[in-house]
């Protein structure tokens, strides 16, 4: 889904890596839809979300990261699948000649949800420092989302999928840096020379 230039340059940014993984999970939430459409299954799996957002919050402290903060993170990721999924619930309804021709395994598309929430927490672990300075975060996270979604030739996100990435990126930085980083001792209230 994303262009083999786009990748790279995303690749080399400090947040290039999870905007990455967001796309690829987003990628996956077609598969998740495909599995889905016709079927009379809904689209919205409380249980399966709350299992999710009940292990991330058990995971957090493993990886560094503060536990609201990050089930914050994934429930932005549930959000942004159910957009992906919703919107193509519309597109396959109005062209049902465009519907997927055969319907994916669920139980494997969840296997690699969950080997991509692993990645994701890692990768949340990897960056925690930079997703916690303000304004520097937004800046990095702009250009990675650029570049993981900016077209190559006739590639690149669709708008459905670039509003879903949108959602999907939402908390991604900290808000105020104290999540993550340590709080500022005395010596940081003072100047020199005053």
């Amino acid at each position: 889904m994303v262009p083999a230039g786009s990748a790279a340059t995303a690749a080399a940014l400090p947040l290039g890596p999870l905007a990455g993984l967001l796309v690829e999970r987003l990628s996956v939430g077609d598969r998740v839809a495909a599995s889905k459409f016709g079927t009379g299954a809904p689209i919205e799996d409380r249980v399966r979300e709350e299992d999710l957002l009940d292990d991330v919050r058990e995971k957090a402290g493993a990886y560094g990261l503060e536990p609201d903060a990050t089930v914050a993170f994934f429930r932005d990721q549930i959000a942004a699948s159910k957009v992906v999924q919703r919107g193509l619930f519309r597109y396959w309804t109005a062209h049902p000649e465009r519907t997927p021709g055969t319907r994916p395994d669920l139980s494997a598309i969840r296997a690699r949800l969950d080997r991509l929430t692993t990645r994701l927490l890692q990768e949340l672990g990897a960056t925690r420092l930079l997703r916690s300075l303000p304004g520097g975060c937004e800046a990095e996270l702009l250009l990675a989302t650029g570049a993981v979604s900016a077209p190559s030739g006739s590639r690149g996100l669709d708008a459905l999928h670039r509003r879903a990435l949108e959602t999907a990126s939402s908390s991604v930085c900290v808000t105020g840096g104290a999540a993550a980083l340590p709080a500022p001792g005395p010596e940081a209230l003072t100047h020199d020379g005053d």
